[in-house]
């Protein structure tokens, strides 16, 4: 077939971000064996000019309402691969031919295109919307072509006693749709809206441009009529052959995803997954319906294509394999998760002894669980879970005040294989719920205050609540049954002689989903096999040296799972768990004297506020206090002259500060005594590598950009690199970030920075990110506060910059002894003048930086769950807005 074209297509006007010269039009027979107009873009010249020889073709088809304008951002150098996005016919640029054309006519027309352009391997399709049906249908179709897939933002399938999205039940509706696709651009309009920020007016306009008529608007008509939700419709047939093909299609794939989508949502891309379960999975997680505008779709494209094909003058026939960065590393002992409970349970000297204590409070009464109690709840709900139809590999969320019922349910679910899912309410109700529907949980073990949440939030999975609800909640609450009815089921099966029988989970088997924090951007789910959460406690029971006898008072609800793991009896505190700066020393001192002398564990914000309360101690308080044997606290580096505050409260206590993340929780290590012996140096030290752990520094350009070389050379400041057996083993969803962090085969890469001394000890300055790249060169951020903090009237100091990387202005913004109010954070104000001259001297002296402007505020902001790590970008971000005159956004 030789097709009609024209190469420079008239009446086409010009929009932003879109070269002119990527248009083409031409003409081919569609399915009624009439020739038709295609309007697409085809980058294969454009790809020529650059001397850019192709890797293969992406053959990209748009969705309802939009046009190829949807990929423009796919013709970029980093992407050597030819797009040939076109303009469905009826849509677009593309001919309004008066046809009407169903979901198989638009597949078989796309083919013709093809051959006309006579596509030929390897192809990647790329679809998005209705797009990604019609892609899919050509995929299968063409198979003896493709080589790749990538969706975003579609559905391949709806279940026939599934409700149609609410949005689109409303946009089918008799009467309202011609309405609302044709008569009027309301439904281009609304599609258009939903991005956050909103879209600029010139990409709108761009997107409105091809249907600005009623009848340039049938297609979009069209295009809704035809969704196949019923079984007599007339796509049905299409749909369900398409739905069930796809799942026989091996090659590489990409899902990817803005959840925020009120048409295709996480429903649909848990129905992808299941269908092809090899893909790899990207959630954008501020994305919309148009996450093309709303997030780096095509830097995500560009990575995950050489990741997978390599380039033209180096091809890779298959994407390499699969390996984690803890398999680099030096082995940790293998034990089965939970082993400790049971080993304990069995000791006659321990048996009997607390493993868990909850202090009585408002509303609750206090309670031991024995160690041998523990076992025996722990056997229970897991045999229970396994009666109700939990399964190895079934997601579990839980949302349960951390305690014995805690212990019990996380336990259980390790012994049968099931996921735990843990994202503590320390991140926000909006950040609890980005967890819990990202996570694609299957089951929700919940308090009745997180059943409500999840009711009224529509949070997937099936609902067990924690005690035995009456049969009006538990109908009102979508709840099942509850664990205490398990466990009483799991106890009735034990004693009528048939014991639990379930084997070990394998090693390399997915054990937990654990949240970040989201200090840097939204929580991310950590994933860490049996193998790896096995390795993390034992990196953390080296590291702390808890034992049976210490005991451990957490005052970070996460930390409160390792006690039982490691073998130490745990106790919370009386405190709020979303707020962990907030613990006071008259709560500590009650929880150390649960224990006796035991470890004490509190976020980094906790040591100012236990400070500032120690007089609110009585006697009896200030002699639990003493008896503490350690102290440590993770999430943020802790300075050294917060631990020498400490000495008058728990004189005989070993003063510990950890490094480590949720990705890998210890990292390195040091007590006072060595920090002390460090001395003064840029940031602060956290000591040396925990056992099996090795660090080393990806060095920066002056711009603070890693160049790719990896150093263990004393004084070289980087980002810091980690390598463990307990390093997670990716990001739950997050294809890109995962690989963002491994870019350094065999290391993980933080997204801290710091630097390595004589002694080998790690000193961390801040985030990579909020590195200062200033004319003067490069500077950390640590190295700028610290220099202000030593100001006298200055209780704490965050650094910001405001302009383009390289040519950076400093930006120092304060907490003052006096004017510190705990809580949110306020809205800064210009410092008093001989504060400014006084900070701008000391950070001139001690760290060679020149600052701009000065500014105090009540309370820095900070993330939600440590209330410790300062939100640098936040602050950037004001003192940009504030310096050009702008309204500022809140802090």
């Amino acid at each position: 077939m030789s097709p009609a074209q024209n190469s420079t297509p008239a009446g086409i006007p010009s929009v932003p971000g879109l070269d002119p010269a990527l248009s083409r039009t031409l003409e081919v027979r569609d399915h009624t064996g009439e020739l038709r107009q295609w309007h697409l873009l085809d980058s294969g010249p454009w790809l020529a000019e650059r001397g850019i020889r192709p890797r293969g073709t992406l053959l990209a088809v748009h969705g309802n309402p939009t046009w190829s304008f949807l990929f423009r951002s796919l013709v970029r150098e980093d992407i050597p691969w030819r797009l040939i996005a076109v303009d469905q016919l009826e849509m677009g640029w593309s001919e309004r031919t008066g046809v009407t054309r169903r979901y198989q006519d638009r597949i078989t027309d796309l083919s013709l295109l093809t051959d006309a352009l006579s596509l030929r391997g390897p192809v990647v399709t790329v679809g998005h919307d209705w797009g990604g049906l019609i892609s899919a249908g050509w995929a299968l179709d063409n198979r003896h072509d493709l080589v790749g897939m990538i969706l975003t933002n579609t559905g391949v399938h709806q279940k026939l006693e599934e409700a149609l999205p609410k949005a689109l039940q409303l946009a089918t509706t008799p009467g309202f749709r011609t309405a609302s696709t044709s008569l009027t651009d309301a439904f281009l309009r609304t599609t258009l809206s939903l991005s956050t920020p909103a879209l600029p007016k010139e990409v709108q306009e761009a997107y409105l441009a091809p249907y600005r008529s009623r009848a340039r608007r049938r297609g979009i008509d069209q295009f809704v009529a035809d969704i196949p939700a019923g079984a007599e419709h007339p796509s049905r047939a299409t749909l369900e052959r398409v739905a069930a093909g796809i799942a026989e299609l091996k090659v590489p794939t990409l899902f990817a995803w803005g959840p925020r989508d009120i048409t295709f949502s996480d429903r649909f891309l848990r129905d992808l997954i299941q269908r092809v379960p090899h893909a790899d999975v990207h959630r954008f997680e501020k994305a919309s319906h148009l996450v093309w505008e709303d997030a780096d779709v095509a830097g995500l494209v560009a990575t995950w294509l050489e990741a997978t094909f390599g380039t033209a003058e180096e091809p890779r026939i298959e994407a390499a394999p699969w390996r984690p960065v803890s398999s680099y590393a030096e082995p940790a002992p293998a034990r089965p998760i939970g082993a400790e409970i049971s080993r304990l349970a069995a000791d006659p000297a321990h048996a009997h002894r607390p493993a868990v204590v909850e202090l009585a409070g408002e509303g609750r009464e206090g309670r031991e669980i024995s160690w041998s109690l523990l076992d025996r709840r722990v056997e229970d709900i897991a045999a229970g879970l396994l009666s109700h139809g939990v399964r190895p590999g079934d997601r579990v969320s839980l949302l349960i005040t951390p305690g014995a019922d805690l212990t019990g349910v996380l336990y259980a679910c390790f012994r049968i294989g099931a996921v735990a899912v843990v994202a503590d309410a320390g991140l926000g109700v909006q950040g609890l719920t980005r967890a819990v529907i990202g996570s694609h949980i299957d089951w929700l073990i919940g308090i009745n205050k997180a059943l409500v949440g999840a009711r009224a939030m529509g949070w997937p999975g099936r609902r067990l609540s924690v005690e035995q609800l009456p049969t009006v909640d538990r109908t009102a609450l979508g709840v099942e049954t509850s664990i205490a009815e398990l466990a009483r089921s799991g106890a009735l099966q034990r004693e009528l002689g048939a014991p639990l029988d379930v084997p070990v989970p394998d090693p390399d088997s997915d054990a937990a989903v654990l949240f970040t924090s989201g200090s840097t951007g939204p929580a991310k789910g950590a994933v860490l096999t049996h193998r790896q959460l096995s390795a993390m406690f034992a990196a953390v029971g080296d590291t702390l040296d808890l034992a049976p006898e210490r005991g451990l008072v957490a005052g970070f609800a996460t930390f409160a799972l390792l006690g039982p793991a490691l073998g130490a009896p745990t106790v919370v505190p009386d405190m709020d768990i979303t707020r962990p700066g907030e613990l006071t020393a008259p709560a500590l001192a009650e929880a150390i004297a649960a224990l006796g002398s035991p470890a004490v564990f509190t976020a980094p914000a906790a040591l100012r506020n236990i400070l500032d309360t120690a007089d609110q101690l009585d006697e009896s308080g200030r002699a639990a206090m003493a008896r503490a044997a350690s102290f440590f606290s993770a999430g943020a580096p802790i300075p050294a002259h917060l631990l020498r505050g400490l000495r008058d409260l728990m004189p005989h206590a070993k003063a510990l500060t950890p490094y480590g993340m949720t990705e890998c929780l210890a990292v390195a290590a040091s007590d006072l005594e060595g920090i002390e012996a460090a001395g003064e140096g840029s940031g602060v030290c956290v000591g040396t590598p925990v056992p099996r752990v090795e660090i080393a520094i990806a060095v920066m350009d002056e711009e603070g950009v890693t160049t790719g070389e990896i150093t263990t050379d004393a004084g070289v400041t980087g980002e810091i690199l980690v390598r463990a057996p307990h390093v997670r083993d990716r990001y739950l969803m997050l294809w890109g970030t995962t690989h963002t962090s491994m870019r350094f085969e065999g290391w993980h890469a933080t997204g801290d920075v710091g630097h390595l001394d004589q002694a080998g000890r790690l000193w961390v300055e801040g985030r990579a990110a909020h590195v200062l790249a200033t004319a003067d060169g490069l500077f950390t951020p640590v190295q700028v506060e610290e220099a202000a903090e030593s100001v006298p009237t200055v209780r704490r100091a965050g650094a910001a910059v405001v302009g383009p990387r390289g040519t950076q202005q400093v930006v120092v913004i304060l907490e003052t002894e006096d004017g510190y109010r705990p809580g949110k954070a306020g809205r800064p104000r210009a410092a008093a003048p001989s504060l400014q001259e006084a900070v701008r001297r000391a950070v001139r002296d001690r760290a060679g930086v020149e600052v701009v402007a000065v500014f105090t505020t009540r309370a820095l902001p900070t993330d939600i769950r440590h209330n410790s790590k300062i939100d640098r970008a936040a602050l950037s971000r004001w003192s940009g807005q504030t310096l050009r005159g702008e309204k500022a956004d809140a802090l």
